[in-house]
């Protein structure tokens, strides 16, 4: 009993810790976009249109993500594991 309390309260702290840096990242994000992270070692921020989300190349880095981290990544952000300039060149080739 008192083993599943302790950990609630750590779920707990997990959840307040993870939605104060959300809510302190998301104030720069515009609405109708996402703040994405790339990179295999380092990795930078980006913020992408929205729409981006649903294109087929798009989703296939999102599997890559998922394959790589799941869904429960360290930091709690979303993270694509891939070269920065390969990102680039896709972000590029979507809004034209």
């Amino acid at each position: 009993m008192g083993f599943h309390i302790l950990s609630m309260v750590s779920g707990a702290k997990q959840i307040l810790k993870l939605q104060s840096l959300v809510s302190r990242e998301k104030a720069d994000v515009p609405k109708g976009h996402i703040a994405v992270y790339v990179g295999e070692k380092q990795t930078k921020r980006f913020v992408v249109p929205i729409s981006v989300v649903n294109h087929p190349s798009f989703k296939d880095l999102l599997k890559r993500a998922e394959e790589e981290f799941g869904f429960n990544h360290p930091t709690g952000r979303l993270t694509i594991p891939c070269k920065e300039d390969a990102f680039i060149d896709l972000i590029s080739r979507l809004h034209a």
